[in-house]
């Protein structure tokens, strides 16, 4: 049976997640669009935003900047 990750239930995650999901649909910017500008990979953007990982400060940076933002908006908007 597979392992779940460690971070999976961390409300944190899963909020700042749903932020970044929800800032790209805003923006009508697919996964693979939002993963390129942000120079990472899609699965790893998925996992992000599924609150299954817990990324760099520099991944959120990126992530953000690549959406129009800030990292402070988006954790803001994620009630963080």
């Amino acid at each position: 049976m597979p392992s779940r990750s460690p971070h999976t239930s961390d409300t944190a995650l899963v909020a700042f997640g749903r932020a970044v999901r929800s800032l790209r649909a805003e923006r009508t910017m697919s996964q693979e669009e939002l993963a390129h500008r942000s120079g990472i990979d899609r699965s790893y953007l998925g996992a992000i935003e599924r609150g299954e990982q817990n990324s760099g400060l520099l991944h959120l940076v990126r992530i953000a900047e690549a959406l129009g933002s800030t990292l402070g908006a988006l954790m803001i908007k994620a009630g963080l």
